[in-house]
């Protein structure tokens, strides 16, 4: 069976990730759609993160009417070791019903939390620490610090496959929060 799926995002990355990952649901046709996250361009904190991905996944949808919109948010949350950097991936379908996934968790260095907390883009800090450009294309900033074992499309796709777990599994998660709910529980009303 075929889908339409729009992803919140013009970047090829991104857009490669949740074909991949669609794959194994339906025969995907991906289009990338440039919409608002509607967070600031760094985000920081889980619910920054979640928000923004949820606003992608919403509007490309939306804007697409496809069967599908997928967001996908990356940022810093803080713990009390140290900040690390993840990715968020929501899943919006026809009924509003949302599936949300994360990817792997890596550290970043502390003394490049100040920065951050100012809303200065982790790739900006990354290219003038690292004296690379680019540092967030292709295989991100994780490329480099793994040294390519693990990359940015990576944590894509694996943030797009976890949420999609509850969609392939419809038997085991007989009930997915809708969006209003989402946003409630992140503190906004629709």
């Amino acid at each position: 069976m075929s889908c339409k799926v729009a992803v919140g995002s013009l970047n090829p990355v991104k857009i490669n990730a949740v074909r991949r990952a669609f794959r194994l649901l339906c025969s995907p046709v991906v289009v990338g759609v440039s919409v608002s996250s509607g967070v600031p361009s760094q985000p920081i904190g889980l619910e920054e993160v979640l928000r923004g991905a949820l606003n992608r996944a919403v509007n490309a949808r939306r804007a697409e009417n496809a069967d599908y919109g997928v967001g996908i948010e990356a940022g810093v949350v803080t713990t009390d070791v140290e900040p690390i950097e993840l990715q968020a991936a929501i899943i919006v379908d026809r009924e509003d019903k949302a599936t949300l996934g994360f990817s792997q968790a890596f550290p970043l260095p502390r003394n490049w939390l100040g920065e951050l907390m100012e809303r200065t883009e982790l790739e900006n800090i990354a290219e003038r620490v690292l004296g690379r450009k680019g540092v967030g294309e292709k295989l991100g900033l994780i490329g480099y610090l793994t040294q390519g074992l693990v990359t940015r499309t990576d944590l894509s796709y694996n943030a797009v496959l976890m949420a999609l777990i509850p969609r392939l599994n419809p038997r085991l998660y007989p009930y997915l929060p809708r969006v209003g709910e989402v946003l409630e529980r992140l503190g906004e009303r629709t």
